[in-house]
């Protein structure tokens, strides 16, 4: 079954009663084949735009949108850019990338390290807004019928990531997303392996940032890389970054 509602409350109630969220999510489709598909595509959800203190990007906006938008910072223009290629940065969207995440998600580690939030909806219940670093390992835990509307990103940050792979095209052995604020406040993400990226540091300075780094990969081995290898390299992404966002600062 295909449902396309015109609000937010009209499509709160049909994911309330079962219904599945689509917006260029079609891995969903896999899971539930059979499932009574809730089509976004109408709701007011895919704006970017700053809104105080922080960039608001609309949970339905597609990855090539913020490629698109000067008024974005230049390095989340790049993130969405590097994530996914030009075809499937037109489907991808904000939320969808994040839902669909694994461990090597370039898209879910960087906003994870800018500590975004995100603001869900359920029908007939309070909303609510959690940090993605919560959310991001318990989602698939989460009661069906709550939706992301939106992702919060604070505008204070500068975010920097390096990755290693077997070749341009290949998903990431190992990725460090690491991102500063004006102050100091310095957070620290890998990834590459596991169902979602790991929080290494998040500290008032980047004191201690790579021993961190090779702390959060002690256990981090799988058919691609082995634990000490990614061990080693994890620091040395981590000293790379820091050492791009002191020349930038």
């Amino acid at each position: 079954m295909y449902e396309r509602p015109r609000t937010l409350e009209e499509a709160l109630r049909l994911l309330d009663e079962g219904g599945v969220p689509l917006a260029g999510g079609l891995f969903l489709l896999r899971e539930k084949p059979q499932a009574r598909l809730v089509d976004l595509r109408d709701l007011p959800l895919s704006t970017l735009e700053k809104r105080g203190n922080a960039w608001v990007l609309g949970a339905t906006a597609t990855l090539q949108q913020v490629v698109e938008d000067e008024a974005l910072p230049d390095f989340l223009r790049e993130l969405a850019r590097t994530t996914l290629p030009h075809p499937q940065r037109a489907q991808a969207t904000v939320a969808g990338a994040l839902v669909a995440a694994d461990g090597a998600s370039l898209w879910a580690a960087g906003l994870m390290a800018l500590d975004a939030r995100l603001a869900l909806h359920r029908w007939q219940e309070a909303p609510r807004e959690v940090p993605l670093g919560d959310w991001l390992p318990l989602r698939h835990e989460w009661h069906p019928g709550w939706l992301i509307t939106q992702v919060r990103l604070p505008l204070a940050p500068r975010l920097c990531w390096e990755t290693v792979r077997r070749s341009p095209a290949d998903r990431p052995l190992l990725l460090a997303a690491v991102a500063r604020w004006p102050r100091g406040r310095t957070r620290v993400v890998l990834g590459g392996w596991g169902d979602a990226p790991h929080l290494a540091l998040d500290g008032p300075t980047p004191e201690g940032a790579e021993i961190a780094a090779r702390n959060a990969a002690h256990d981090a081995e799988d058919h691609l890389a082995s634990a000490e290898y990614r061990r080693e390299v994890a620091p040395v992404l981590v000293r790379r970054c820091l050492a791009r966002l002191e020349a930038e600062a």
